[in-house]
């Protein structure tokens, strides 16, 4: 080869994971954006609500509008999916330390989620038979 080609092939793109990984922290950064905002608009309103639930919902505005496109997130929306067990782990860790009140309110407690369980499963199924017969 002579010297020019080697001149030409110096310049080499970056490696996948190098691309990867700076393309899921940007968009890591969006959604954590998205999540400050949705805060910030419950602080400023005094909404009774959680701000990231308002976050969310402004992401879902923003992809239902077509403002932002879902293959924006789809790197970041992957990892956080593929990993969502570990975000579990402080949740149990903390339950650990309710014991007592699992013994004296864990009946209620069990009865409430499978209550919740049950209608959340039931609505999900309905409002999908809903929108099949309307498609």
């Amino acid at each position: 080869m002579s010297q020019a080609a080697d001149a030409v092939q110096v310049r080499r793109a970056a490696p996948w994971f190098v691309r990867d990984l700076s393309l899921g922290a940007l968009q890591i950064f969006g959604l954590w954006t998205l999540n400050c905002a949705g805060v910030w608009v419950v602080k400023k309103v005094a909404l009774p609500l959680p701000g990231n639930l308002v976050g969310l919902v402004l992401l879902y505005s923003l992809l239902a509008l077509g403002i932002v496109k879902l293959s924006w997130f789809e790197t970041a929306g992957s990892f956080l999916v593929r990993h969502l067990a570990f975000f579990f782990v402080p949740i149990t860790v903390g339950l650990m330390d309710a014991g007592s009140l699992f013994a004296t309110h864990g009946v209620g407690i069990i009865l409430t989620l499978a209550a919740s369980a049950a209608v959340g499963i039931i609505l999900a199924e309905w409002i999908s038979q809903l929108l099949l017969r309307n498609s």
